[in-house]
């Protein structure tokens, strides 16, 4: 574990505010942009009051318990009073426990919006005036990415076609029908432009194309997610699931796209394992839970199988806890889960970072919001290492896989073409 210098004494200060513009147009640099957005609303944050980073299979617990020292140590003025007031810590996970490498940070500004109430939340030394006038600093503009060239990154995709092929047939050959009944694997690409590419610019073109994801940026890794692993208000725990996709072509025949992917025999299993595993996962904290669905999602370059997942907590587990609780579900890793996992070991060749891991944010009171780190890139200098990835079940076609993923590497190449 390592972590920022300790901040004794310190004040959270949280603030409303009059006409601000757009949350991810103030963010000020290119270094160190925290974003969660989703359709204008959400949280965007700069600077570094504290920060932990943290790795293995007890990378979720050791987090929590940092973050609730943390908190107790901070006197908290907040005159707002909605969820994400307060101190907040955003945050993104390894999908594996090992290799790994997460991290917590606790930004010096915060801005949020909420139900089109906007705050500032500040910590600083108890001594420090209040940072409003942090909002109204110079702000250099975002620069476009300029000669972005692509290579193959861990596999190629003739290997990755095969790995899918491979995944296939042992589902289909298996001895026991319950071995392996669903698999996600994944690949990556890489991007490589002419100068360090400002992550700000990004998270803008995916927030203009895609408002119906949330648009994350933590530590250089940026994205919209379309799927909500865990969202905590209180005792009302909500998650959105998505697996099953059919990826957009020809417009003409998009009207009836989603009524087949509805009726689509595979869809709708691959969809169901990942369901099941996310609601026997929360099933344990919750007093009760309402599963309702599926229904098509529609976005710019896909549409999803989508399933909303409600309930009541029966005690009081924070949002991060229940992030771990839920991680990974059948729809970023498979099913049975240690079944999975071993295949996507023996079968990616990569180590996936923090892709397809929580990543979100959470408050000082335990309410939070945590998405699945998809659709996304690792942002470092002018590189950037986009992913994506498929479920595979034994009814999977692997030319249909590989034009899946690609279609799922569109988010961010289009978020890379610049102006």
């Amino acid at each position: 574990m390592t972590s920022a210098p300790a901040i004794t004494a310190a004040t959270s200060r949280t603030l409303p505010v009059e006409d601000a513009p757009g949350l991810l147009g103030l963010l000020p640099a290119p270094g160190g942009a925290l974003a969660w957005v989703r359709a204008g609303e959400g949280l965007v944050g700069w600077g570094e009051a504290a920060r932990l980073e943290t790795s293995g299979p007890g990378r979720f617990a050791e987090a929590e318990r940092w973050w609730r020292e943390l908190s107790a140590t901070l006197t908290v003025r907040d005159e707002v009073g909605l969820p994400g007031c307060g101190p907040v810590a955003f945050g993104s996970f390894a999908f594996s426990d090992d290799p790994g490498h997460s991290v917590l940070v606790v930004p010096r500004v915060l801005l949020g919006r909420r139900d089109g109430v906007t705050w500032v939340t500040t910590v600083t030394p108890e001594c420090a005036p209040p940072g409003e006038a942090q909002l109204t600093r110079d702000r250099v503009e975002p620069r476009p990415p300029q000669g972005v060239r692509y290579a193959a990154g861990s596999l190629d995709v003739t290997a990755w076609h095969e790995a899918v092929g491979r995944a296939v047939r042992r589902m289909r050959t298996q001895g026991s029908p319950h071995a392996l009944d669903k698999v996600v694997l994944a690949h990556d690409l890489l991007a490589v432009a002419e100068a360090p590419l400002d992550p700000r610019f990004l998270l803008e073109r995916l927030a203009d194309r895609y408002p119906a994801c949330w648009t994350f940026a933590v530590d250089g890794l940026v994205g919209a997610t379309p799927e909500l692993l865990v969202r905590r208000e209180k005792d009302a725990v909500t998650s959105t699931v998505l697996a099953g996709t059919a990826r957009r072509g020809d417009e003409a025949d998009a009207a009836g796209v989603p009524d087949r992917l509805l009726h689509s025999a595979k869809d709708l299993s691959e969809h169901d394992y990942a369901v099941r595993s996310l609601a026997e996962a929360l099933t344990p904290y919750c007093a009760d839970l309402d599963v309702t669905g599926p229904h098509v999602l529609e976005l710019a370059n896909v549409w999803h199988l989508a399933t909303d997942v409600t309930g009541h907590l029966s005690g009081d587990p924070g949002s991060l806890a229940l992030a771990a609780a839920v991680h990974p579900t059948a729809a970023v890793g498979g099913t049975p889960t240690g079944a999975a996992l071993k295949v996507i070991d023996e079968l990616e060749h990569m180590d996936r970072g923090r892709y397809a891991g929580p990543v979100g944010w959470t408050d000082g009171a335990g309410d939070g919001e945590w998405g699945i780190a998809l659709r996304c890139a690792q942002v470092d200098g002018p590189q950037a290492r986009l992913f994506a990835g498929c479920g595979i079940v034994a009814e999977s076609d692997p030319d249909a896989e590989v034009a899946e993923a690609q279609a799922k590497f569109v988010p961010m190449r289009d978020a890379l073409e610049g102006a």
